[in-house]
């Protein structure tokens, strides 16, 4: 408690900006999803309030997320009421919610750093792209759209070259005004001023904006209200309160809900552990979040979010990492959001609604910049190619598909890689200087993947070689490859030399060894 009450002067702001940029996203990933524009507001109220509260993450924020739209989008058409897909939210979260009693979460910790790395740069290569329309006042694609080919037929590129059709002045001066200010704030003689480090950057960039809307009204200049943050305004608290939708609880009996629901569950899941493992890699104190306690937290604000009319939720990589940009220091400011949210729409949507959407544009523009720094890919090509291969294999895939299929490249990449080097590390060659004697050291764990090597290496020896195959340093030997063993020992090829195998114990594999045994008794 006292860490979340001393460092309150870095988090209230933190929470303004991530609020600031959560919004409008909020809003797009709703209307790209086919559902109401509250659900997208409801969903980011819990994920700010509910899973802030219940995560171990001290720097990560949830909400609606745009991987999900998809399936949002589909399973709304497919069961035939918003009511109806809202019971699927509710047993998606339940799904959630075992996956982290039975411990699911320790997958999070089997994503290589190099994908890991190669994701962020991606989402912010694209979040930079992407933002480059809503700077210019062409806001045809949804604010939180992450994928390559969007839902109008377009793609992140073709976006480019239609904005230029479809520039706004108004729109662009208030983005590059607003760009001006997020740079100003980021001088070393600006973050010496104490009254600058509590104020952000990106606060200011936002008031502005509206002071510029509020400015250009009447003039050519003027900024259309399609261009501005567009949150549903309610009469009084009745009206307010009578946006928030019960699920049909009478669907639960559909065996369709309980499919959307487990492939809900799986992707939300999915998406939360890499956005986890991200969020700690951008803690500048290296903080580690519990999984487990990550996917339950998930799951109560999937099943709370549901049973009130919201989206389904994820933990969030470009409101996290806005958080840490902006000096977040621990979850009190992914919960300030989230109150945020709920008393502006709330209390004053007309306010929120003189935003402008290329003000916010700029404001992400930083975020993706810092995301995907020059220096970064400079680093990764450092580090070799162990690193560099499947970071920008992760890279390449994200920005022209979508995270998971991006992320499953990357990891494809990785995992060859491992088993390349699996496969040329499963012995080591001693051979005597008389070159009589040849010896063969397995390695500590030889698996199935190994047995090509082997066999390719033991059929290479030629007649007129003693061989010592030694497994004492073996921990663990596949029944495969001892079955190869075996069949050398045995081979007429070598008949007449001498064949040693020390070390294959009954503890090691569970195939029996007769003839190795026997072998192993002779020679001694």
């Amino acid at each position: 408690m006292k860490d979340y009450i001393s460092n309150l002067s870095t988090d209230i702001p933190a929470g303004i900006v991530v609020f600031f940029v959560a919004v409008p996203l909020c809003l797009g990933i709703a209307l790209a999803s086919g559902a109401p524009l509250f659900s997208g507001i409801i969903a980011g109220m819990v994920g700010g309030i509910v899973v802030g509260l219940l995560s171990g993450s001290q720097l990560g924020v949830s909400g609606p997320a745009a991987g999900l739209a998809v399936i949002v989008l589909t399973a709304i058409q497919d069961l035939g009421s918003y009511e109806v897909f809202l019971m699927a939210v509710v047993l998606a979260g339940v799904f959630q919610i075992l996956l982290g009693v039975l411990r699911a979460g320790i997958i999070g910790y089997y994503f290589p750093s190099a994908v890991i790395k190669g994701m962020l740069a991606a989402i912010g290569i694209i979040i930079f792209l992407k933002q480059i329309p809503h700077a210019f006042g062409y806001d045809a694609d949804y604010e939180g759209d992450l994928d390559f080919f969007q839902a109008d037929g377009q793609n992140t590129f073709s976006e480019l070259f239609n904005m230029v059709d479809y520039i706004s002045p108004g729109a662009t001066l208030v983005a590059f005004v607003s760009l001006a200010i997020l740079i100003l704030w980021e001088q070393s003689f600006m973050k010496k001023i104490k009254l600058f480090q509590i104020i952000q950057g990106p606060i200011v960039a936002v008031v502005a904006g509206i002071g510029f809307n509020l400015a250009f009204a009447g003039t050519d200049l003027a900024i259309n209200h399609e261009h501005t943050v567009n949150l549903p305004v309610s009469q009084g608290l009745n009206g307010f309160f009578g946006q928030f939708t019960l699920p049909d609880f009478g669907a639960v009996t559909n065996s369709k809900v309980w499919v959307v629901a487990l492939t809900m569950a799986i992707v939300a899941s999915l998406e939360t552990l890499l956005c986890v493992e991200a969020t700690d890699k951008l803690d500048p104190q290296k903080r580690v979040t519990p999984t487990n306690r990550e996917l339950l937290a998930q799951g109560i604000g999937n099943s709370v979010s549901g049973l009130i009319g919201g989206l389904p939720v994820t933990q969030v990589i470009v409101r996290s990492s806005a958080n840490i940009q902006s000096g977040g220091k621990t979850k009190v400011s992914a919960v300030f959001h989230g109150l945020l949210i709920l008393f502006s729409a709330m209390a004053i949507p007309n306010l929120l609604n003189l935003i402008p959407l290329s003000s916010l544009a700029a404001v992400l523009l930083v975020v993706g910049f810092k995301l995907a720094k020059p220096s970064l890919f400079k680093e990764m090509l450092k580090a070799g190619r162990i690193q560099f291969i499947p970071f920008i294999v992760t890279v390449v895939g994200i920005v022209f598909t979508d995270l998971l299929i991006g992320i499953a490249l990357g990891m494809a990449v990785g995992v060859f890689h491992i088993l390349f080097e699996n496969l040329k590390t499963s012995y080591f060659l001693k051979q005597h200087e008389e070159g009589e004697l040849i010896v063969i050291e397995l390695s500590e764990h030889v698996t199935f993947l190994n047995k090509g090597a082997v066999l390719q290496f033991l059929e290479n020896i030629e007649p007129g070689h003693d061989v010592k195959i030694d497994a004492t340093r073996s921990v663990f030997v596949h029944p495969d490859v001892v079955e190869i063993i075996d069949n050398f020992a045995q081979s007429e090829k070598h008949k007449n030399e001498k064949i040693e195998v020390i070390g294959l114990d009954p503890e090691k594999s569970k195939y029996e060894r007769l003839t190795i045994k026997k072998l192993v008794n002779q020679a001694s």
